[in-house]
């Protein structure tokens, strides 16, 4: 009959196929687990506020026109719903498919079966499938994986987040329209069922059982699958574990394909009672805690707890005096095996021969050292034991006195045996590789020297005094020959002729009277030693490597292990050598790897590389936790180190005065830092002892795992110390911005001082690590922070600066902002808010309005940039434009609300224009109709002022970054700096010259230079934040003449001071000269330049007009307003770099000239 696997074998490589699609979406299941977005829980009070309304559970479906018509009566739920939308679709779209291929695969495998029963497959059917082999094992996997699916769906992703994910999927998607969308099907096989897998939580009713009876499966094929699990060993387990006491180990993976398939007949679990005893008898006779797959463990007597005949079969087994027997039983065998483990691991003991002497009984010590960690670490795991239940608690308590455990020393043998494995694997493998060699080798020299006893015996060789025997000479040369014609590849002839080889050479020692002549015994003694070696050689079999594997599986500690974390740690800690042993446990570990890879790799399926990447990521992740343990202790003797070098530790001067050289020795601390120091490298050789391993398909490189704990160390205490030092308050007086910065400026520059010292010591780029990593912090919260700004919000996953490996941890927010750096830039915009500041622009520094104190000036940029470095400023300043830009969107809706909806308004508006055109004329009783026109709108100013003046604030904050970037940068990177402007200033000449003849080169839409470049002249400061478009705007009736009444509405509360310019008359109504021109200049620079030309014409002609009046009025001083319009004027001028023509063509330039010496 043709291979059941093989590949022109339909039926079973249709069902192998199902199988392996099992066992990955298992994986994709479980790796989705770990990205549910926290939203969908709704645990927080805050999410439920803000997302209660348009996330929904399956109760949706009841009257979705209802939900949905709620939702449309506000606009804001709708904006919500949107970004909800944006932020999401592409996670929940992830969850559906997977959800979707749980659906299928069941759908496949009934279809499967259904095609077995009507004959598709030729001369196969239900029954002849499960009489094969391979057959039966697939057949009865298919099955399982499919509960162990429903299991794993429900531990790891709760009904309720189910339900709201498939709803929102259904709600946001196109695809749910589709003819071969099945959702319904999929939403009835993955309601909620109730469970939930906190510790202490009921079981619903019926509980799985009716949760796997969703989708109907053939209840012939789940009794014949039954059936076949009773009475066969399916995977002939039983050859690898002969002792009858190891049955329920080797039976182990079986027993666990039946306690999830039992479920999809719950009638054997409440009422047969023959078939449970039996079942118990065969599997559970000494265990009742399982593990279902990879490391998920079941507890039996809680499990069965609801079910009279599994109950009362599994009764025996709990019994007691049944639990201390096995328990007993245990102890002893464990101690015993562990004294043994030991002797075998002495250095020296396990050599060649005694290996291949004694493979039986090392083969034994293994079974006994594997079985009894299984059964101790899954009897005594705390996952398995409800606390809340009295009865399990005290079966567990009886185990733990009755084994005498002691994690310690379990954890001990768990590692001797990992050890001892390993090297027996290796040798074995070795052994396996040279064998054919060695045993030619043996071959040869037992035939030379049978030659040369012939020789012996011919009397020809002088010395050996041996008489001449022709018989005895043809006899050995007979010998000789008979050892070259031994076949190696037909290894049973050759053994058995060896065996006889070896006798008769026994007996010609005997019958001749060879004893006498030593050297002939010598030869004979040497060659029947070679023919012994050549029968040890030819028994290594791959075999034993086969049933090590086996034996040594420790699948079921795939979670389990966690528990021994802090005991591995412990270890390290105390002796970092201990490393290498735990090299062979995560090695050990990895061989879990085989159990859902097997059927993947059989089926040739592209599935296999990202299951075994899942896989073999969490156990690298596994492997990063336990050896983070080396760099925490290094960091911490660090910190010692640093403290000792700032305060106990005197620098010594360069030159040293004779009797003052016992001062300057501080033999005691120096003494104190080389220990600390050699600490540390011991670490770092600890944990480079740990050879470059392959842990399932990932290179773990020790030198990269020891920078990487180093990075995530440094991470954490840096992320920790940003956090906590830059939390202010908001009442404190005078702010604590400057000590706190400079505070957390020292413990920077510890860590950094600390990271330069070790760096030699532990052979790592110490800088470069430093840059990297704290611009990756600054860069990540920067980040955060901008997502309040953004409707696309960067998660996560899909951060650049965010990594699995090295995360940057997060902080629960503690204000409004959700990270450090807006804490910060809203303490920075507090302190220099300019209702309460005043900005004098020519010393750069904020006073207080009121007792004009100086608040801050750019000083503290320079602290910031000694603090944060420039990573900090260019985030802070990135973070600035985000909240410009929300200023101005906010002041666009403003404008629509207040002044386009607003008919009296509007009619001022119009009046006032039509008053003043044509502008170049000089308006007539100028005074009242400007006055009039402001009165009128008077009540539209404060929102206006507040808008313009933060804007004008940000941008001030800006540039002082800015400049102070750009003098770091021509200070400690001159070349950079001088770089980049070259670059900048031929770049823009080249497009300027493109402008003027466009048949020269341009950039084009899929070049990034122009992008990349805008993101290193930010960086180096080399850019004016005034001349930068923040929104794109439309056009809006009357802006220039609304913009214009501000500033002259504005005007009469500032007056001219020759010292300071234009400052504020009254601290009670206060207004800040920079930041009002500022903000009017960006304001205008958003829109169509002609916009400014009008508002800039409105000006000139007010100033026209108003001193024509005094003129025509003979007041002789100019109003206090017309200084104001021209200051501003000539203030527009400054900061926009224009020539001073621009705005001479609206004023006379004699007025501009000499309006100063009238002042």
């Amino acid at each position: 009959m043709l291979d059941f696997l093989a590949e022109n074998n339909l039926c079973g490589q249709a069902i192998l196929r199902i199988v392996s699609c099992g066992n990955a979406i298992i994986a994709e299941l479980l790796r989705l687990s770990e990205f549910i977005p926290a939203v969908f829980r709704l645990k927080d009070r805050v999410d439920q506020q803000k997302y209660g309304d348009i996330i929904f559970d399956f109760s949706y479906f009841k009257g979705p026109e209802l939900w949905e018509s709620k939702l449309e009566a506000k606009p804001e739920l709708q904006d919500l719903d949107e970004e909800f939308r944006e932020n999401n679709i592409e996670i929940v779209t992830r969850f559906y498919l997977a959800f979707q291929s749980v659906h299928k695969y069941i759908v496949d495998l009934n279809r499967y079966l259904d095609d077995l029963n009507e004959g598709v497959y030729i001369q196969q059917t239900i029954e002849t499938v499960l009489l094969n082999e391979d057959g039966k094992q697939l057949l009865c996997e298919a099955l399982y994986l499919y509960g162990v699916m429903l299991l794993v769906i429900d531990q790891k992703i709760e009904g309720e987040v189910r339900e709201r994910m498939l709803v929102s999927y259904y709600r946001y998607s196109a695809a749910r329209s589709s003819a071969d969308s099945n959702m319904d099907d999929i939403c009835k096989l993955l309601r909620s069922t109730g469970y939930s897998s906190q510790p202490g939580a009921r079981r619903p009713p019926n509980y799985p059982e009716s949760y796997f009876q969703r989708v109907p499966i053939s209840e012939s094929f789940i009794s014949m699958v039954i059936g076949r699990l009773r009475s066969d060993d399916i995977y002939n387990q039983v050859s690898a574990y002969p002792l009858p006491e190891h049955r329920s180990t080797a039976l182990a993976t079986q027993a666990a394909m039946l306690y999830v398939i039992l479920y999809f007949d719950p009638s054997i679990l409440h009422t047969h009672q023959a078939k449970m005893r039996e079942i118990v008898d065969k599997y559970f006779p000494d265990n009742w805690v399982i593990s279902i797959y990879m490391g998920i463990t079941v507890n039996l007597a809680e499990a069965w707890e609801p079910y009279k005949a599994a109950k009362t079969a599994l009764n025996n087994t709990l019994d007691l005096s049944n639990v201390k027997e096995q328990a007993s039983r245990y102890a002893t065998v464990s101690e015993r095996v562990h004294a043994q483990v030991q002797q075998f691991l002495k250095e020296g003991y396990l050599r060649e021969e005694m290996v291949l002497d004694t493979i039986p009984r090392l083969l034994n010590c293994l079974r006994d050292c594997n079985v009894a960690i299984r059964w101790l670490m899954l009897h005594t795991a705390d996952s398995a034991c409800d606390p809340n239940n009295k009865r399990l608690r005290q079966i567990k308590d009886q185990i733990l006195t009755d084994s005498r455990y002691n994690p310690k020393i379990l954890f001990q043998l768990l590692l001797d045996t990992a050890q001892f494995e390993f090297i027996l694997k290796e040798m074995f493998k070795q052994m396996l590789a040279e064998k054919q060699a060695k045993w030619e080798h043996y071959k040869k020299e037992g035939s030379e020297r049978m030659t040369e006893l012939a020789d012996v015996f011919s009397g020809v060789k002088p010395l050996t005094r041996v008489e001449k025997n022709e018989n005895l000479q043809a006899w050995f040369r007979e010998i000789s020959k008979q050892i070259l014609s031994l076949n190696y590849d037909d290894s049973t002839a050759a053994g058995r002729k060896t065996v006889q080889l070896i006798q008769a050479l026994e007996e010609v020692q005997e019958f001749h009277q060879l004893e006498s002549n030593l050297q002939v015994c010598q030869f004979l003694a040497d060659t029947r030693k070679f023919l012994h070696q050549m029968i040890r050689t030819i028994n290594i079999k791959e075999e034993v490597l086969i049933t090590m594997q086996i034996i040594g599986d420790l699948s079921f500690a795939w979670q389990l292990i966690d528990s021994f974390t802090s005991i591995m740690q412990e270890s390290i800690r105390v002796n970092p050598s201990m490393v290498t042993k735990l090299r062979a446990t995560f090695l050990k570990l990895a061989s879990a790897l085989d159990l859902p890879l097997l059927r993947i790799n059989q089926a040739n399926s592209p599935d296999l590389l990202s299951v075994s990447q899942y896989y073999s990521g969490e156990l690298v992740s596994y492997v990063r936790k336990v050896l983070q343990i080396i760099p925490e202790s290094m960091f911490t003797s660090l910190l010692k180190i640093i403290k000792l070098q700032t305060h106990d530790i005197i620098e010594v001067p360069t030159r040293l005065d004779k009797d003052k050289l016992r001062d300057y020795a501080q033999l005691g601390p120096r003494y104190e830092v080389a220990k600390l120091t050699h600490a540390i490298s011991i670490f770092t050789e600890g944990i480079l002892m740990m050879k470059t391993t392959l842990v399932g398909i990932i290179k773990v490189d020790p030198k990269q795992l020891l920078e990487d704990g180093i990075r995530k160390e440094l991470v954490k205490r840096v992320a920790f110390a940003l956090h906590k030092g830059l939390i202010f308050n908001p009442r404190a007086k005078p702010s604590e911005l400057m000590p706190k910065l400079k505070e957390l400026g020292a413990t920077m520059d510890g860590f950094h001082r600390s990271f330069e010292y070790i760096q030699d010591y532990v052979n790592i780029y110490g800088l470069k690590i430093w840059q990297e990593e704290v611009s990756r912090i600054i860069n990540y919260n920067v980040e955060q922070e901008c997502n309040n700004f953004l409707r696309t919000k960067i998660q996560d996953w899909q951060s650049m600066y965010q990594s699995t490996h090295i995360p940057i941890p997060k902080f629960v927010p503690v204000d409004e902002s959700v990270t450090f750096i807006g804490r910060l830039c809203r303490e920075i915009l507090r302190i220099t808010d300019p209702k309460m500041t005043c900005h004098v622009d020519q010393l750069n520094t904020w006073y207080d309005m009121k007792t004009h104190q100086e608040v801050t000036s750019s000083r503290l940029f320079s602290e910031i940039q000694t603090t944060l470095g420039t990573f900090g400023l260019n985030g802070l300043d990135r973070l600035l434009c985000f909240m410009i830009v929300k200023e101005l969107q906010n002041f666009l809706s403003m404008f629509q609300k207040i002044i386009l909806r607003d008919r009296t308004v509007q009619d001022t508006l119009k009046t006032l224009m039509n008053a003043v055109s044509p502008l170049k004329s000089i308006v007539a009783n100028s005074n009242k109709i400007y006055l009039s026109a402001i009165a009128k709108t008077q009540k539209i100013w404060t929102a206006y002022l507040d808008a313009i003046m933060k804007v004008g604030q940000m941008q001030i904050l800006r540039q002082q970054i800015a400049n102070e970037l750009h003098y770091s940068c021509r200070f400690d990177s001159k070349h950079l700096a001088a770089a980049l402007e070259n670059l900048n200033k031929a770049l823009l000449a080249d497009i300027e010259a493109h402008y003027q003849d466009p048949s020269l080169p341009y950039p084009k839409e899929d070049n990034t230079l122009l992008y990349e470049i805008t993101a290193y002249l930010e960086a180096a400061g080399i850019h004016n934040p005034l001349n930068k478009i923040y929104i794109t705007t439309k056009r809006l009736p009357y802006f220039p003449v609304v913009n214009f009444l501000f500033l002259i509405a504005q005007l009469p509360k500032l007056q001219y001071s020759k010292n300071l310019g234009m400052v504020c008359r009254k601290p009670a109504d206060p207004v800040d000269w920079p930041p009002l021109v500022l903000g009017l200049l960006t304001l205008l620079k958003q829109f169509h330049s002609r916009y400014t030309e009008q508002f800039l014409a409105l000006i000139g002609q007010f100033i026209r007009s108003t001193v024509e009046q005094c003129t025509s009025q003979k007041i002789p001083e100019m109003p206090a307003e017309v200084v104001g319009a021209l200051l501003f004027l000539e203030d527009y001028v400054r900061y926009t770099k224009l020539p001073r023509r621009v705005a001479e063509a609206h004023v006379p330039n004699f007025i501009f000239d000499e309006f100063r010496t009238v002042l």
